[in-house]
């Protein structure tokens, strides 16, 4: 069993490494030059970041009881992975030694660096005060392609599925960093350390805990919930190349808005 489930994710990882190396590889990192540039990308990014934080509470809620009264619910082993991926992301600790989620990390990112953060708080309070998602992106101007981003996670948390959740977390929501644009943003913070430390300071970090250890945890949770049902490894995969292709379409909005703003 443990072959084969070993097997089975070398095969999805096989399926969507073209689609992994066309993020790695976007033409959105190398026309990202200066803070203006930056500011464009986060202001679109921080959709996916936020929506990500959505999903993981999404599958919270699917493999552990977050109501009254309490039964147990699932495994151990699944409530113990989800809820350690949870704390990771919900309560880290931001450059200044403070308890924060990855998106409040994120955001104070966006105001150090300039970046207009009205958007996405309007699109939140409008949410909070009970406005559907299409009345949020119309009140926050959301572009095209992070509200396409959206949808598609809010369609895979609606279905209230735990294996296509976790594939489509699991595979389809790596942040795939190249080198170049670490590297860019170093020298960046070089140059204008008071306006991009915390955006370093926040990508090392998801690097050290989302890209090592949580992607091992949600390995081994995607693995438990697909367990030796086909037809739920054959549903992760398709999800999970879906997911990579809306990635691919947010990066592309990304890039056409910076485009625009040098031309």
């Amino acid at each position: 069993m443990e072959n084969r489930t070993h097997t089975t994710l070398e095969r999805i990882q096989q399926h969507i490494e073209p689609l992994r190396q066309e993020i790695i590889q976007h033409k959105v990192y190398g026309v990202i030059n200066d803070l203006e540039d930056l500011r464009i990308f986060m202001e679109y990014h921080i959709y996916a970041v936020w929506d990500f934080m959505s999903l993981l509470k999404a599958l919270q809620i699917n493999l552990t009881c977050t109501s009254i009264p309490w039964f147990p619910v699932g495994s151990g082993n699944t409530r113990a992975l989800i809820n350690e991926i949870v704390a990771g992301e919900e309560s880290d600790v931001d450059a200044e030694g403070v308890k924060k989620s990855h998106f409040e990390m994120y955001l104070d990112a966006m105001q150090q660096c300039g970046a207009d953060i009205k958007p996405i708080g309007i699109f939140l309070e409008a949410l909070k005060s009970g406005k559907t998602m299409n009345a949020a992106y119309e009140a926050a101007g959301t572009p095209l392609e992070a509200k396409e981003f959206v949808d598609f996670t809010f369609q895979v948390i609606d279905e209230k599925q735990a294996h296509i959740q976790a594939s489509t977390f699991t595979f389809g929501r790596e942040d795939l960093i190249p080198n170049m644009f670490l590297t860019m943003v170093n020298d960046l913070n070089q140059k204008f350390p008071d306006q991009i430390s915390l955006f370093k300071y926040y990508l090392d970090r998801h690097i050290e805990v989302d890209g090592d250890h949580h992607s091992h945890l949600s390995l081994e949770m995607t693995a438990e919930l697909c367990g030796s049902n086909e037809a739920y490894w054959l549903a992760a995969e398709e999800m999970s190349v879906e997911s990579l292709r809306k990635r691919i379409g947010l990066w592309d909005g990304a890039y056409q808005a910076i485009m625009n703003r040098k031309a």
